[in-house]
């Protein structure tokens, strides 16, 4: 993640930004005025193929960033991303800190075998494959939510990448979260994958999280732990709850994380356009 103070960053430049630091996104963080624990800051996405309109674990680095800078055991900031604002909060816990937020309202479609095919055709899987039906899902871009039933099948899967990009792109989607079964006390697995995006497949995914967690409240379930990247040895578990309100469905989403290192990052002259 940039903390953003003087001067500005060009769109060009940002997009450079995530291959530079060699990692799968960027969030650039700007706003209250030099102060060391601002009450509200503004936030924005990139990959190397352009802006996203949200990054849920770019929010989490941002949160606990944000909160090691303030030096508070506890720190609550209003965030501001793609015209909307909304609270997170980083407390901290045996793993550095533990950030969560609201990813906003999660819009829940069923999603009809033969109108995504194609995609599970990219993984390399069968409708009869499927553990449960699937769900076109968004907190601001749709994604597809694929259940299948174990662990092995999920740990399996080779997509082929290209296949998978021209899918998602023909049929309007960020990516496919893949995932398993939870069990009883809601744990389970996933695999994000989103080549459209510039990311074949990502570490860890908040915001699918948070769609994921807004499906199976339907289902009764209200609490769920998520394990990703093992694939990428990059373990990381993402949590989410689900609080029924006079307005819907309510999410909270978030994981531990630490800083680790801040370093200065000088952007190279960009390439010439002739």
């Amino acid at each position: 993640m940039l903390w953003e103070g003087e001067g500005s960053v060009r769109e060009a430049e940002r997009r450079r930004v995530p291959e530079l630091a060699g990692a799968s996104h960027a969030v650039f963080v700007s706003g209250g005025d030099g102060e060391i624990a601002p009450a509200e800051v503004s936030l924005r996405f990139f990959t190397a193929t352009g802006e996203l309109p949200a990054c849920g674990h770019g929010t989490v680095a941002a949160l606990v960033f944000l909160a090691e800078q303030s030096g508070r055991a506890e720190y609550e900031v209003t965030l501001r991303a793609a015209g909307r604002a909304f609270a997170g909060r980083a407390t901290s816990d045996e793993h550095g800190r533990f950030a969560e937020f609201d990813p906003g309202q999660v819009h829940l479609e069923e999603a009809r075998v033969e109108d995504y095919g194609p995609v599970l055709d990219a993984l390399g899987r069968h409708p009869d494959d499927l553990a449960a039906d699937m769900c076109l899902a968004s907190v601001g871009r749709p994604r597809l939510l694929v259940p299948f039933d174990d662990l092995s099948t999920l740990a399996g899967l080779r997509p082929d990448y290209d296949r998978l990009r021209d899918a998602c792109d023909r049929l309007g989607l960020l990516g496919c979260y893949v995932h398993s079964l939870p069990s009883a006390g809601g744990r389970l697995a996933a695999r994000m994958f989103a080549p459209s995006i510039g990311v074949p497949e990502d570490i860890a995914n908040a915001n699918s999280t948070a769609c994921l967690a807004a499906r199976l409240a339907q289902q009764g379930l209200h609490r769920i732990s998520v394990d990703m990247g093992d694939s990428l040895n990059r373990p990381a578990t993402i949590t989410a709850t689900a609080r029924e309100t006079r307005s819907g469905v309510q999410i909270r989403v978030g994981g531990s994380a630490s800083v680790t290192e801040m370093s200065w990052l000088k952007l190279p002259p960009a390439p010439s356009a002739s």
